[in-house]
């Protein structure tokens, strides 16, 4: 008997004809995060070895999991030894009322699944004193699973994360910011299988260098569910201080985030992404009004894709404290797009407006700089590494 993880994947097995090509990325994306051997069998992926902690850090930060249980696996399917085997480990479990649930995928064996709860149930009851069967509540689900050469037993589920697994749908560029919204914007993009890039648009000296470790420290936090994140940085100064002085106060920041956008798009052209995805959440800030979003998406053919458009502040919140940036997120380093906010700005801007007040400006020859000026960072990288960015 040898103690196993049973992974099983959930909404991986609607995809049929391809289910293949996503089991084949799980499994990928866990052999760079553990050693341990794994099997395929039955639409189940086992995984083998003695440190299963270790694994199970690494499973819950794995998308395309829809559970896992920890249990043992048994060479045989002989009713005998498993009987034998199930009393030793039940014995070291602490509980009133039982259950036994079989699954049987080998239709020829001697018993059908109810035989077999029923047989396991009575070598319980026979061999542990004071125990009782509760089909309904039981304090112990046993779960056993016969196989045409094998056998599993399990009792604990855990709850993956879900989704599919990363990279499996392509790739995207994140907007990143300091705030709360956007890591979170691109946690739930990863759990739908997008890996990502980052870009970051830094403002000095209107910014300073903790606001840049800042976000650093969220991209790598969102590299534990995907092994490594590229963070593009982009010197965003000369097209803010080009905005502030040639346009109309009220529409600086639908001028700057249809540069951002602008930018966004070459790069994720430019690196094989997709779509951008971004934290915008509608009616949270002025840029985010349906207009506001409406005359700054105009300016880029590639979808974006906004995982909290819809959600309120205290479920992006709740989210963030669960993927661990909420506290990060929270210093107070102020990003450039907190700096040069006009007191009134337009909630319902016009298109043609804006385009007539960043022809003010040389912004595509702004914009080339820009990217042509770049740095890229990839993370993970070592803690000593942040203290000399730039």
């Amino acid at each position: 008997m040898e103690k196993v993880i049973i992974i099983k994947y959930g909404e991986l097995n609607t995809k049929k004809d391809n289910i293949n090509y996503f089991i084949k990325a799980l499994r990928n994306d866990l052999s760079k995060k553990i050693d341990n051997d794994i099997e395929y069998d039955h639409g189940r992926m086992i995984i083998f070895g003695d440190d299963l902690d270790i694994v199970k850090d690494a499973l819950n930060k794995t998308f395309g999991i829809h559970e896992y249980e920890i249990g043992y696996k048994l060479e045989t399917n002989n009713i005998d030894i498993i009987s034998l085997e199930l009393v030793k480990l039940v014995k070291e479990r602490d509980f009133n009322t039982f259950k036994v649930s079989t699954k049987r995928s080998d239709k020829s064996y001697e018993m059908n699944s109810m035989e077999i709860s029923k047989h396991l149930g009575g070598v319980i009851l026979r061999n542990i004193s004071g125990k009782k069967v509760d089909v309904s509540t039981p304090e112990l689900l046993i779960n056993v699973e016969i196989r045409k050469d094998s056998s599993l037993i399990y009792f604990d589920k855990e709850k993956g994360l879900g989704g599919y697994p990363l990279g499996t749908l392509g790739k995207g560029m994140l907007m990143l910011s300091g705030g709360i919204d956007s890591p979170v914007a691109g946690y739930l993009a990863m759990k739908r299988g997008v890996r990502l890039e980052c870009v970051y648009f830094d403002s000095p000296p209107h910014t300073s260098e903790e606001a840049l470790n800042k976000v650093l420290t969220l991209a790598e936090k969102l590299s534990d569910y995907s092994n490594y994140i590229k963070v593009h940085i982009i010197h965003f100064t000369d097209i803010q201080e080009a905005i502030y002085k040639h346009c109309p106060k009220e529409y600086m920041i639908t001028i700057m985030r249809r540069c951002m956008y602008r930018i966004a798009e070459m790069l994720a052209h430019r690196e094989n992404c997709k779509c951008i995805v971004n934290g915008e959440s509608i009616g949270q800030v002025a840029s985010q009004t349906l207009t506001s979003m409406n005359a700054i998406n105009e300016v880029v053919k590639m979808p974006v894709i906004r995982p909290v458009c819809c959600l309120d502040k205290l479920e992006i919140i709740d989210i963030a404290k669960k993927i661990g940036t909420y506290e990060t997120s929270i210093l107070p380093y102020e990003d450039c797009c907190t700096i040069f906010v006009p007191e009134h700005p337009v909630i319902n801007p016009e298109k043609e407006l804006a385009r007539e007040y960043e022809e003010r400006l040389d912004y595509n020859a702004l914009i080339k700089e820009a990217i042509k000026t770049k740095e890229t960072i990839t993370l993970p990288r070592k803690e000593e590494e942040f203290d000399n960015i730039l």
